[in-house]
């Protein structure tokens, strides 16, 4: 999880809602990724995802069979989806994500019996840490948008 905070600091100062990913197999990590979609001008440049194609290169491989992903918050309804087709082992989790959680908070894509992979899920590793830096950007966003709106 320090791979996936140190990631997810680097999106917050680069302007990105702070969120980090690592893949790890074998106690090594394979795959890093951090939030890159307005860096990238692409919706789909999540830190779960950038870190999934990260590994699937590092690994000569699309399956990530044997690997842990390791994420600040819960991932999205694609980013969950996503490590089904890459066949990851588990996602780790830092927090859970109520607006968008497709692991078991709004949706469980991840244990969905429709699909033919299922992927182990584990949330609350280094939580505070992980919430906080969220919490911490959207605050900032507000305020920044109050004194913009001359409130």
């Amino acid at each position: 999880m320090t791979a996936a905070l140190e990631e997810a600091r680097e999106a917050a100062a680069r302007g990105e809602v702070p969120v980090g990913a690592a893949v790890v197999k074998d106690g090594a990590v394979v795959g890093r990724g951090r939030n890159r979609i307005e860096e990238d001008g692409d919706a789909t440049a999540h830190a779960e995802m950038v870190a999934i194609r990260d590994a699937a290169r590092a690994l000569g491989t699309k399956w990530l069979i044997g690997c842990t992903m390791f994420v600040t918050t819960e991932p999205c309804a694609m980013c969950a989806g996503a490590a089904v087709l890459a066949r990851l082992d588990a996602i780790v989790a830092g927090c859970a994500s109520d607006k968008s959680g497709a692991c078991g908070t709004v949706k469980d894509i991840l244990e969905s019996e429709s699909l033919n992979h299922r992927v182990a899920y584990e949330a609350g590793v280094l939580e505070e840490e992980c919430a906080a830096l969220l919490s911490g950007f959207f605050r900032e966003l507000r305020e920044r948008k109050s004194r913009e709106c001359g409130g």
